[in-house]
């Protein structure tokens, strides 16, 4: 007790006497008491006592910190350590094979990894089957279409075979099918040889098209029509109108020469040259069949014969007979000049 008889107290257990606050409890905000204190302090007396003080929010840096010890305390669980430490060491090795080259090697060994999963799976490419091939083999045809024992069914992209396979020089139209689980069906139709062209000295097989299919490598292909010059592959409808409109001329066409992609002249068997005119070709070779009929001209001693010019031919002879035909000629000039 003090002077006055009255019992000592200390401010906190007098005012927890005075008022019956509800204790706060935060294990993250201790200075929640001292604000709660603080409120108490200033309510009147008699004064109806709050319900409850609500504490500050925790700064986030705390929940942070909160989660990290979590993730350090899930790593500190038996297993899972090793667990990471593993993976860490399998990155770093994928990482070194990429690098090294060894993944590179087993693309080009194995090819893609989805491939050799799908093939692991039961998705090989066991069975090719091809139809309407006759001059290409199957093995160029594979090559061609970029099919081999690498490629999985699943992940063989059948627009992408069939446009690689178009590209193919004796392929006119290609279809390709995808069977599973493991077979490839190609379908295939073939251009067929239609002519002979010449360009820059070298001999080429072409197709009715004029798309050029090979090299002429063979006797196989001597007996095709032959042209020459360029352009020529592409205008070969209309020399095949040409041969067919000669009629019996047509075995003693030897080739058509194409000049300067406007006319056509035509190269005979015994060297003879018909030329023939860029409007109405086939008017010059009714004349042409007309004086064979009549006179038998192409069995002359001409080395050329012009239809160029309508109504009118031009013959130029050979040499032997041009100087045959100056001395037949001579003695005339001659008796005409003297008489």
């Amino acid at each position: 007790m003090d002077g006055g008889r009255r019992f000592l107290r200390s401010l906190k257990e007098s005012f927890s006497a005075r008022h019956s606050l509800v204790p706060i409890v935060s294990t993250e905000a201790p200075y929640a008491f001292a604000t709660a204190a603080a409120v108490a302090s200033v309510q009147p007396a008699g004064a109806a006592a709050p319900a409850a003080v609500v504490a500050p929010r925790a700064p986030a840096r705390k929940s942070r910190n909160k989660r990290l010890v979590s993730h350090l305390a899930l790593l500190g669980r038996p297993g899972v350590g090793t667990l990471a430490v593993l993976a860490l060491f399998g990155l770093v090795g994928a990482a070194g094979f990429v690098e090294n080259g060894g993944y590179a090697a087993l693309v080009q060994s194995e090819g893609q990894l989805y491939d050799i999963a799908a093939r692991a799976a039961g998705f090989p490419i066991s069975a090719v089957t091809i139809t309407g091939q006759s001059r290409l083999r199957e093995r160029e045809l594979l090559d061609a279409a970029g099919v081999g024992p690498r490629n999985s069914l699943p992940f063989l992209d059948a627009t992408a075979v069939r446009e690689r396979l178009m590209q193919a020089p004796l392929v006119k139209s290609a279809r390709v099918m995808k069977l599973y689980p493991d077979r490839l069906v190609i379908a295939i139709e073939e251009r067929q040889p239609s002519a002979l062209w010449q360009r820059d000295g070298r001999v080429a097989v072409i197709s009715e098209d004029g798309v050029p299919i090979d090299e002429l490598r063979d006797q196989r292909y001597l007996g095709l029509p032959f042209v020459v010059g360029e352009g020529a592959q592409k205008r070969l409808l209309e020399y095949h109108m040409l041969i067919a409109r000669a009629g019996d001329l047509a075995h003693r066409i030897k080739a058509g020469v194409l000049v300067a992609g406007r006319r056509w002249n035509f190269e005979m068997t015994n060297g003879v040259t018909v030329k023939l005119p860029e409007m109405d070709p086939f008017g010059a070779l009714d004349t042409l069949a007309r004086l064979q009929r009549e006179a038998r001209i192409l069995d002359k001693d001409v080395m050329s014969i012009d239809l160029r010019i309508p109504d009118r031919v031009a013959v130029r002879l050979t040499e032997e007979a041009a100087a045959a035909r100056e001395a037949q000629l001579a003695p005339r000039k001659s008796s005409k000049s003297g008489g």
